[in-house]
């Protein structure tokens, strides 16, 4: 890298806070020179083919070639000062990976297109076939069907003919519509950073406290930077990527000190089930445990726990069973634009942006894989399900080491309850970070339901190139933002933003071609276009 003009400090380009999906999606994506999301399958192929066999261009008219210049190396982290920041270790995925393990799960809840592999859209697939581990997929059974017209589908609701909610997605695309065993999915990810080179001195652990914007003195009077506080120092940079998964987890009621040994929220969760419960359990002694939540989380504790020998799980919800495939409908699932992207995309004010994510996403909800492991466990008696309630009272014996709980709803009443898991999820609110308070202070911004206000550019402001990425992007990228396609999708338009700013070219080995030329060979635009410039004879 070039010298950043300060012999006190070191500025970086580009400072990611945050390892996970987002935050790798967006390191990968930097440093790809032909990211599959910026071009058509057949502009893709194309582009490869002439990167690969260094294609000539031939003037029809004087017959002399213009050769491309030979293929440079890939694009690596040594053409970009980049430092990633997290606080859970010095791997990327690693508190995913930690969580994935405590929970014991086998399989995502996203498709095979879901990832965070800026190359390829099919890259997950390609390397699960690649590696020999096709059999680690799991097919989503009821998702793919067979494609019928809205005339056609209106045409035989009205007849009776089929159930209201059938497959909407097509069998070309049937593919697609598998799960990848957890193992694949980060030996996936550890390839993608293995590509980009991104785990040489790129990652560092430590927590971030706080980001501001302003004139240090040490390296310019007049240009602005930003400076990273975290639990180990400092750090500059002239551009920072905040990729986080939303607040804080904390538990929805008020526990003191000593209550919290008999309570957890999921998300907090390191000994599965707790030390005291264990020995029980090896004692073979009655156990009871209560789980809040109506998401899939709290299916998965719930049935974790009776795997692991509780006698009794109790699942309350404050609402419905939802059953979706995926947190968002399979109408904002896919490949490609679709029409509530459109519409999400031509919405007026934030305001409108945030009711559609909110009714796309509904709420917590199960898969229907896990909807069958929870009825088998329910038939079994190990485990009851309460919908429509919450919890009334609760008062904790640290003696006993159980929990009096009643409950508001169709039933009042439960047995000592040992311990009670939270799966209630993540505030969000940007506003209540801590690593923002200087932000928000400084660059004040509207919050819309807890979301930031971007610009489509997925910065802060558009003088403040603090670039937002994941969960707190929603009213940029949509509903799908909590989830791996929009950890995708956002690294894409703040990859392309964060080069435009750099003065960084996404194919430096273009040479001397012009614009024309590269967007004719690729496919780009109108190839007409090349016939604008020829002089007609008249």
């Amino acid at each position: 890298m070039e010298d950043n003009a300060s012999s006190f400090i070191r500025v970086r380009d580009v400072i990611i806070v945050g390892a996970g999906p987002s935050g790798l999606g967006v390191a990968a994506r930097l440093c790809e020179r032909m990211p599959a999301a910026n071009f058509t399958d057949d502009e893709h192929n194309r582009f490869h083919w002439i990167k690969q066999h260094r294609a000539s261009i031939k003037n029809s008219r004087t017959g002399s070639e213009t050769r491309r210049p030979p293929a440079a190396a890939p694009t690596n982290t040594q053409e970009l000062d980049l430092l990633a920041l997290d606080a859970f270790g010095t791997c990327w995925m690693q508190r995913w990976q930690g969580m994935f393990k405590t929970f014991d799960i086998s399989h995502l809840r996203s498709p095979m297109f879901f990832h965070v592999d800026p190359a390829e859209r099919d890259g997950l697939l390609s390397y699960a076939y690649a590696k020999g581990r096709d059999d680690e997929l799991r097919e989503l059974h009821g998702c793919v069907g067979k494609e019928l017209s809205k005339y056609q589908r209106k045409k035989r609701e009205k007849l009776g003919r089929q159930p209201k909610n059938i497959p909407t997605v097509d069998e070309r695309d049937r593919k697609d519509y598998y799960v990848p065993s957890t193992p694949l999915f980060f030996s996936h990810c550890d390839c993608v950073a293995d590509r980009y080179h991104l785990c040489d001195d790129i990652l560092c652990q430590e927590q971030v406290e706080d980001i501001s914007y302003g004139i240090v003195g040490e390296f310019s009077d007049e240009q602005k930077i930003f400076t990273v506080k975290t639990s180990n120092g400092c750090h500059y940079g002239k551009i920072v990527v905040l990729a986080i998964g939303g607040n804080p987890p904390q538990i929805p009621y008020p526990l003191t000190t000593e209550e919290m040994e008999g309570a957890t929220h999921a998300m907090h969760i390191k000994a599965f089930p707790p030390p005291y419960m264990q020995k029980k359990i090896a004692a073979r002694a009655q156990t009871n445990v209560l789980v809040v939540g109506g998401g899939l989380t709290s299916a998965q504790i719930a049935d974790l726990a009776v795997r692991r020998g509780v006698t009794k799980v109790w699942l309350i919800m404050r609402g419905p069973l939802k059953v979706k495939y995926f947190d968002i409908g399979l109408e904002w699932v896919g490949k490609f634009r679709n029409i509530e992207h459109a519409q999400f995309w031509n919405s007026e004010t934030p305001a409108e942006r945030l009711d559609k994510i909110t009714k796309a996403r509904n709420g917590g909800s199960i898969t229907p894989y896990y909807k069958k492991i929870v009825e088998k466990q329910i038939s079994a008696g190990r485990l009851e399900m309460l919908l429509h309630t919450t919890i009334d009272s609760k008062k904790w014996d640290p003696a006993s080491k159980t929990w009096t709980v009643t409950l508001k709803g169709e039933r009042q009443d439960l047995p000592p309850i040992d311990h009670i898991y939270f799966a209630t999820g993540v505030e969000t609110n940007f506003e209540c970070l801590p690593c923002l308070q200087s932000m928000c202070r400084d660059y004040p911004i509207e919050n819309c339901g807890g979301f930031p206000c971007i610009t489509e550019n997925m910065t802060w402001r558009d003088d403040v190139p603090l670039f937002v990425a994941g969960r707190f992007a929603a009213l940029q990228l949509g509903p799908g933002a909590h989830n791996l396609i929009g950890a995708r999708i956002g690294a894409d338009r703040i990859a392309w933003s964060i080069q435009e700013m750099l003065g960084k070219e996404e194919s430096r080995d273009r040479g001397s071609w012009s614009q024309e030329k590269f967007n004719y060979l690729t496919g780009r635009g109108s190839r007409f276009d090349a016939l604008a410039n020829i002089t007609v004879a008249g």
